[in-house]
C-alpha cells in the first residue's frame, strides 16, 4: 500500500475524476461516429478492442485500444501530478472500475484489459512493458488472446514486487482479480478447448 499522503476528501475527489476518465466509452463512440453500427449488436457485444475489430476496422479497433488505455494512463498522471502516489493509484484502481461498469452504459463495459496495460505503464512503466512482454510472449505461444490477457494480469503483482514496485503490489492484485472475474466466460471456455485463437474466422 502507498504511504497515504492526500487527504480523504482529495482522494474522494480523485476517485471520482478517474472513474469518470474510465467510463468513457470509446469503442461505441468511435464505431458511432465511423459509421460501423452498434457495438451492442456486433459480436460479443463488448464495448473494446477486440469486439471493434469483429466490425472490420483495424483503424477503429486501433483507436479503441489506445484510448482505451490512455485513459488509465492519463488518470494516474494527472493524479500523481496534481497529488501524490496514493491518489494516483486510487484514480487508476477508479478509471479501470469506469471501463468495466460504466454508468452510461447500465454498468455493462468492458474486460478492461487495455485500460489495465495503459494505467499500469503510467504506474510503474517497468512493470507496464513486463506486462506487454508477457502478453506478447504467451499470445505468441498459445495464440489465445483472453489467456494472453489473464496471464499478463496475473503476473503483474509478481512483476511489481522483482521490479521493486511494493507499494502497488495490492493494487496489481485487485485488478488482476477483477479482470479474471471480467473474463470468466473465456475461462470457461478455455477449461473447455473452444476458445478461440487469433485470427480464427
Amino acid at each position: 500500500m502507498p504511504v497515504l499522503e492526500t487527504a480523504p476528501a482529495a482522494l474522494l475527489l480523485w476517485a471520482v475524476i478517474g472513474y469518470l476518465l474510465g467510463s468513457i466509452p470509446f469503442g461505441m463512440v468511435l464505431a458511432r461516429v465511423m459509421g460501423l453500427g452498434n457495438l451492442r449488436d456486433i459480436g460479443s457485444g463488448n464495448i473494446g478492442a477486440t469486439n471493434v475489430l469483429r466490425t472490420g476496422s483495424k483503424k477503429a479497433a486501433a483507436l479503441t485500444l489506445l484510448l482505451d488505455g490512455g485513459k488509465g494512463a492519463v488518470a494516474v498522471l494527472i493524479a500523481r501530478a496534481m497529488a501524490a502516489e496514493d491518489a494516483a493509484q486510487i484514480a487508476g484502481l477508479m478509471a479501470f472500475l469506469g471501463h468495466c461498469y460504466p454508468v452510461w452504459l447500465k454498468f455493462k463495459g468492458g474486460k478492461g484489459v487495455a485500460t489495465f496495460l495503459g494505467l499500469i505503464l503510467a504506474l510503474a512503466w517497468p512493470v507496464g512493458i513486463a506486462c506487454c512482454l508477457t502478453w506478447l510472449v504467451t499470445a505468441a505461444i498459445s495464440r489465445i488472446s483472453s489467456l494472453s490477457a489473464l496471464v499478463a494480469a496475473c503476473a503483474s503483482g509478481v512483476w511489481m514486487f522483482v521490479l521493486g514496485y511494493g507499494s502497488a503490489v495490492y493494487l496489481a492484485l485487485l485488478l488482476a482479480t477483477i479482470v479474471l472475474w471480467r473474463h470468466r466466460e473465456n475461462i470457461e471456455r478455455l477449461q473447455k478447448g473452444e476458445e478461440p485463437k487469433i485470427g480464427a474466422k
